[in-house]
């Protein structure tokens, strides 16, 4: 599979609201997953990103969410997630706006990077 072809894969799961199935799908037994500072730390293997995952779910209500088209260059691929969600530890409701930033090694993600907007 090309880039292009994971990429576009990767976002029809994320869209049908299949976004563990994506990761594990996808992600590396190594995969390194990164935040901006202040957010959840860096996690590096599969488990711990799963781990990071279940973790913001369980810390937030989610309402809707989209997923944009992927960009593709090369290896690297990245996608827009806005996300209406409910903070559970302090009710406040609040629009996400994120990219992901993800880069492919022998077809699976060996690194994501995460970019919050506004």
């Amino acid at each position: 599979m090309t880039t292009h072809d994971i990429a576009n894969d990767f976002v029809a799961l994320c869209r049908a609201g299949e976004f563990d199935e994506a990761g594990e799908k996808y992600w590396a037994d190594n995969v390194v997953s990164t935040e901006p500072p202040g957010a959840m730390p860096e996690t590096r293997g599969k488990d711990a990103a799963r781990a990071k995952g279940e973790q913001w779910m369980a810390a937030n209500e989610i309402h809707g969410f989209t997923v944009g088209d992927p960009y593709v260059s090369g290896d690297r691929f990245i996608v827009r997630f806005t996300i209406d969600q409910t903070r559970r530890a302090t009710g406040e409701r609040v629009q996400m706006d994120e990219v992901g930033l993800y880069t492919l090694k022998d077809g699976k993600i060996v690194e994501e990077s995460f970019f919050y907007g506004g």
